[in-house]
């Protein structure tokens, strides 16, 4: 995406259409706005190519550009999880990792770069109900190794807004939700870059009542915000703008409607001591 940014960039710079930038490279206008927003892999020929075209012949600037399609096309991170990724969230994964902010509306579940391992479980089985033990496993494991995200030298900003349903359910039993709500607390009492409001049940309608969301925003100012909505067996990517001001405005009214984000320690307290009674 960055890659794609940056040539498009170039492109407009110089007054080119995409159907411009496709003749040298043999490429149509489609390809060109593809490689343009990332959904496509890149060969080193063609971004010289249209490097060329660009007027860029700085050796050291076409080296840059050059890494950055090796960087484009190297695997990602989670390559070794391959086998439990699913195509349609590989790209999400990827999308993830280079985000400076990242909303998000959960409904049913803590979102999953908060869960611990035992609530993680619980919900990865509830999905895949009937894998072996080693498959959970490893997808437990990815869902681990994507927290690292919020530790690492520059994170992201998660602002996440949870229906209080999410949290009364006892996913994985009552001893597993209290132990998730707990580490709940510690993560928003220990981590500046992750704030989490809970939306009371006695709020009743809101503006997300099409279900959950999130909304991924890139440092770099030429990528667009851009909207992920997960299914059971598929996802949607939306990034036409209109989407994307759609749910902006759903997420901005949730934040009001949700409790503040200073009241979120005492309502996480008060759940987890009402499943501390139930477990007596």
């Amino acid at each position: 995406m960055r890659l794609g940014a940056q040539l498009r960039r170039l492109r407009v710079e110089r007054g080119l259409t995409r159907a411009d930038a496709g003749e040298p490279i043999r490429a149509s206008e489609s390809k060109i706005s593809r490689m343009e927003l990332g959904r496509v892999g890149f060969k080193e020929r063609d971004v010289l190519d249209l490097l060329s075209l660009y007027g860029i012949h700085d050796e050291q600037e076409r080296a840059a550009m050059l890494t950055l399609v090796r960087e484009a096309n190297a695997s990602g991170w989670w390559h070794p999880y391959s086998d439990v990724v699913p195509t349609w969230f590989q790209r999400y994964l990827d999308l993830e990792a280079t985000t400076s902010l990242i909303r998000s509306y959960e409904a049913q579940f803590v979102p999953g770069l908060l869960q611990t391992a035992r609530y993680a479980r619980a919900v990865v089985r509830l999905c895949h109900h009937t894998a072996p033990d080693e498959e959970i496993a490893r997808r437990v494991q990815l869902r681990l190794e994507r927290q690292r995200l919020l530790t690492r030298a520059d994170p992201p900003v998660v602002w996440a807004v949870l229906d209080e349903a999410a949290l009364r359910r006892p996913t994985g039993g009552p001893r597993v939700m209290r132990e998730q709500i707990e580490a709940l607390i510690s993560i928003v009492s220990t981590m500046p870059n992750v704030r989490l409001q809970v939306l009371p049940l006695a709020t009743g309608g809101h503006g997300a009542a099409g279900g959950s969301f999130t909304i991924l925003r890139f440092p770099l100012r030429d990528l667009p915000d851009l909207v992920y909505i997960e299914h059971l067996t598929s996802a949607l990517y939306l990034d036409r703008r209109e989407d994307i001001d759609c749910y902006f405005d759903a997420a901005n009214r949730l934040f009001v409607d949700a409790a503040p984000l200073t009241e979120t320690v005492k309502i996480l307290e008060g759940i987890s001591d009402d499943l501390d009674h139930a477990m007596r």
